[in-house]
C-alpha cells in the first residue's frame, strides 16, 4: 500500500523524514477502503521509508483500554510531533463525517470502529501516551486515566476542548497547553493523575531534631487514633491535649524535652502525615538560609476516611499580607516556641495564636517546604478583607493618561477621573500624536487647570510616554492608567495610594474587570508560557478560584500599569520604565521586579476594581512587525529575569506553567 495523501491547509503530499516507522495500525476495512481510494502524489525516494503501515491485521480490541493505536519502534516524540498532526487533521477536518465520528465517540464511549479509530488518532494528537516506564498494566492505567480526564474535559466545556484540540493539531503547542490546562483541572480525577507522578519525600537517616506533637481536641477526639499512628511512623511523639484524657498546654510544656531546642506540630484529630515529613522538615531548616527561622511550612491536601486524596493546596512562598486574609499555616507547619510561650497560652484557637505569635516575633521569613506532608480533615478557609481605612493624610498624586485618538474611551476615561473622591489630582494627558479633529478638539478644551497636555508625536512608546510625563509630574504619587480604563467607585485611587504609602510596598495595581465582568488582572504571575500573564484571568469575582486567591489582597511579584500606583521617588529611584527594552509589552513586569529588588515589593489590591476595555485603543501585535517586537520584548524578559525557567515565589512548581488560573500540574 502506498502512503495515504496528508491534506493540510493546501499542503498536501509533504512529509516529514523524521518520521518513525511504524507498524500495525489497526484500521478499519471501510476506512481502509476510503483511504486507499483517495488520490495520491508521488512519495520521494528518500522518504519512502519514513512510514510504513500494515493494513493485514486489522482486529479490533473490546475496550478502550486496549488503546487500538499504532505500535510505535522507537522515538515515540517523533510520531507524536509529526504524524499525528498529519494524519488528525485529515481525519477530523477533512472528512467531516470521521470528525463528527469522534465526537460521537468522545460524548457516548461507543466502541464502533470508525470512532475507536478516530479516537486514537486524536489522542495522539493530543499526547495521550502511557509513560515509557513501569510495568504495562501502569501504562495502561495511566492511559486510561488520562483519557477519563479528557473525557471530563469534554463534558465540562466541549467547545473550548475542540478549540484547544485544534490548536494542538495545528502545531501551536504552547496556544494548545495554556487552553487544555484550566479544562483538564477541572476533572475530579486530575489530582489522581498527579499523584500518580508524585515524587516521595526522600527519608534521611539520622536527620538530627526533634518535633513534638500537639494534638488539638477543641473539635472532637475522633481520629486521634489515626493520628498517633501516623505520628509514630514519623519517630514524632505526639501528645493530646483537651478532652477528659488529655492535657493542658501548660501540662504538655512539662513533657516536652526542651533541652533539645524541639519544634512543635500543632495538628488536628484525624489529620495523618506523608511519609518522611519529619526528615523533610528538619533538612529544610537545616539549610544556612533557614538558621534563623522559627517556622517551616508545608504543602498539603484533603483526605477522607478511606485515604482518598482530594484538594491539594500548593502554597506560594511567605506572604505576609495573604497570611492576614488566610492561615494558611495553621495546622500543616511546625514552630520555634518557648515553654513559657506554650505554658502561657489558653482558648479554644491556641494553635492559631501560637501560628501569630510566632510569626509577629519572626526575625526572618518562615520557610516553605513545597512538598504535600500534611493529609488533612479540615483547614482554614480564607476571609474576605473588610473596607479598607483610607489614609487621612494622602498626598498629591499624578495621574498619566497616554492616547492617541481614541475619544470615546478617552472621556469615559477622565469622567471617572473626575468622579474619584481624592483630595488633591493632576492629570497628564500624553498625546501621542492624535490626528482626530473630534479628539484634538476635547484636548485643547480640557480645564487648565486640572488637567495638562503633552504633545508626544512619534512611533507608539509606551514606557518613552510615561518617563516623559513623569519627569514633568507635581505629585508625590504616579497613577498610570490606560486610557481604556473605567472608573467604577470614587474610592479606588484613595485605596491605592493607602497602600503605595506603605514602607514596603512598591507598585499597587488594582483587580480590573473586561466589560462583560470576568477579571482581566488580579496580579501578575512569572514563567507563566516562558513570560508573565496576568492572574486567574476570565474568572468571575464571586467565584472561590483558587482559595479566593483572586480576592485576597496580597503581594505578587508584579502588576499591571494600566492601572498603577506608585511613590513618584520610588519610580525615579529605579530609573522608571525601560524604553530601550520593554517599548510596549512586559514594561510595567520590569519595573516592578526593579522595585522588588530594592525592597519595595508589588502588591494586588483588590478593594479598588475597575473596567478595562484591554487593548481596545491600540490593538493586539498580531501583524508581523508587532509580532517581531513583542518576540523580542519576551526575549529581553527571559534574559533579564529568566522568566523560562524561575518558579514564580507566589506562585507553585507544581502548578501548571501555561496556565493563569492556579490549576495542577498534569
Amino acid at each position: 500500500m502506498g502512503l495515504p495523501s496528508f491534506r493540510h491547509k493546501g499542503r498536501e503530499g509533504r512529509y516529514f523524514p523524521s518520521v518513525t516507522k511504524l507498524q500495525h495500525l489497526h484500521v478499519p476495512p471501510r476506512l481502509d477502503r476510503k483511504m486507499a481510494a483517495r488520490p495520491r502524489r508521488a512519495v520521494p525516494h528518500q522518504h519512502r521509508h519514513a512510514l510504513k503501515i500494515d493494513i493485514e491485521n486489522n482486529r479490533l480490541h473490546n475496550a478502550y483500554a486496549s488503546l487500538p493505536v499504532a505500535q510505535v519502534s522507537g522515538s515515540t516524540s517523533a510520531v507524536r510531533d509529526h504524524f499525528p498532526l498529519r494524519m488528525a487533521t485529515d481525519l477530523l477536518v477533512d472528512r467531516p463525517q470521521l470528525y463528527r465520528a469522534a465526537v460521537g465517540g468522545i460524548a457516548c464511549g461507543g466502541l464502533v470502529p470508525i470512532r475507536q479509530t478516530a479516537i486514537a488518532v486524536l489522542m495522539r494528537a493530543i499526547n495521550i501516551e502511557p509513560r515509557q516506564t513501569g510495568s504495562p498494566s501502569r501504562h495502561t492505567a495511566s492511559a486510561w486515566l488520562k483519557m477519563r480526564i479528557h473525557l471530563d474535559a469534554f463534558r465540562i466545556a466541549p467547545l473550548a476542548y475542540l478549540v484547544a484540540v485544534w490548536w494542538r493539531i495545528c502545531g501551536k503547542r504552547v496556544r494548545a497547553r495554556a487552553r487544555f490546562a484550566p479544562l483538564l483541572s477541572a476533572s475530579p480525577r486530575a489530582y489522581g493523575l498527579w499523584l500518580e507522578r508524585e515524587v516521595a519525600v526522600a527519608r534521611t537517616p539520622h536527620v538530627a531534631g526533634t518535633i513534638v506533637a500537639l494534638i488539638d481536641t477543641a473539635a472532637g477526639q475522633e481520629g486521634v487514633d489515626r493520628t498517633l499512628q501516623s505520628l509514630s511512623c514519623e519517630n514524632i511523639v505526639g501528645l493530646v491535649i483537651g478532652g477528659p484524657d488529655g492535657l493542658t498546654l501548660a501540662e504538655a510544656a512539662r513533657h516536652i524535652p526542651w533541652q533539645d531546642d524541639p519544634w512543635v506540630l500543632a495538628i488536628a484529630p484525624g489529620d495523618r502525615l506523608a511519609p518522611g515529613t519529619r526528615d523533610a522538615y528538619l533538612n529544610a531548616l537545616a539549610h544556612d538560609s533557614a538558621r534563623h527561622a522559627t517556622i517551616a511550612y508545608a504543602d498539603d491536601d484533603l483526605m477522607d476516611l478511606s485515604g482518598r486524596r482530594s484538594a491539594p493546596h500548593f502554597k506560594p512562598d511567605w506572604n505576609a499580607e495573604l497570611f492576614r486574609h488566610h492561615d494558611y499555616l495553621t495546622g500543616a507547619c511546625i514552630l520555634h516556641v518557648s515553654e513559657s510561650q506554650l505554658s502561657h497560652t489558653s482558648g479554644s484557637g491556641w494553635a492559631a495564636q501560637l501560628v501569630a505569635q510566632t510569626v509577629a516575633a519572626a526575625k526572618a521569613e518562615p520557610v516553605h517546604v513545597r512538598h504535600v506532608l500534611h493529609h488533612r480533615r479540615t483547614r482554614p478557609r480564607p476571609r474576605l478583607p473588610d473596607a479598607l481605612a483610607i489614609s487621612g493624610a494622602l498626598p498629591p498624586v499624578s495621574v498619566i493618561v497616554p492616547t492617541r485618538n481614541g475619544l470615546n474611551l478617552l472621556r469615559k476615561c477622565l469622567e471617572g477621573v473626575a468622579r474619584t473622591d481624592y483630595p488633591d489630582i493632576e492629570v497628564i494627558v500624553v498625546d501621542n500624536g492624535s490626528d482626530d479633529p473630534d479628539t484634538l478638539a476635547y484636548l485643547d478644551a480640557l480645564d487648565p487647570c486640572r488637567h495638562r497636555v503633552l504633545r508626544a508625536p512619534g512611533p507608539f512608546n509606551f514606557s518613552t510616554l510615561n518617563n516623559r510625563a513623569a519627569q514633568l509630574a507635581r505629585g508625590a504619587l504616579l497613577c498610570l492608567l490606560n486610557n481604556d480604563i473605567e472608573v467604577l467607585a470614587p474610592d479606588w485611587l484613595g485605596i491605592m495610594a493607602t497602600q503605595a504609602l506603605r514602607e514596603d510596598v512598591g507598585a499597587v495595581g488594582a483587580q480590573l474587570l473586561y466589560p462583560d465582568g470576568r477579571i482581566q488582572h488580579a496580579g501578575v504571575i512569572l514563567g507563566i508560557c516562558g513570560g508573565a500573564t496576568h492572574a486567574h484571568r476570565l474568572l468571575r469575582p464571586d467565584a472561590q478560584g483558587y482559595f479566593n486567591r483572586h480576592a485576597l489582597p496580597q503581594f505578587t511579584s508584579a502588576v499591571t500599569a494600566a492601572c498603577l500606583v506608585v511613590q513618584r521617588q520610588r519610580f525615579m529611584a529605579v530609573g522608571g520604565l525601560d524604553e530601550a527594552n520593554f517599548a510596549v509589552a512586559f514594561n510595567d513586569v520590569d519595573l516592578c521586579m526593579r522595585l522588588n529588588a530594592r525592597g519595595w515589593q508589588s502588591f494586588y489590591e483588590p478593594r479598588a476594581v475597575l473596567i478595562h476595555h484591554e487593548s481596545v485603543s491600540r490593538g493586539f501585535d498580531r501583524d508581523p512587525v508587532g509580532a517581531e517586537r513583542l518576540a523580542g520584548e519576551l526575549e529581553a524578559m527571559k534574559t533579564r529575569w529568566g522568566t523560562d525557567a524561575i518558579v514564580d515565589p507566589f506562585h507553585h512548581p507544581d502548578l501548571n506553567r501555561f496556565s493563569d488560573r492556579f490549576v495542577v500540574q498534569l
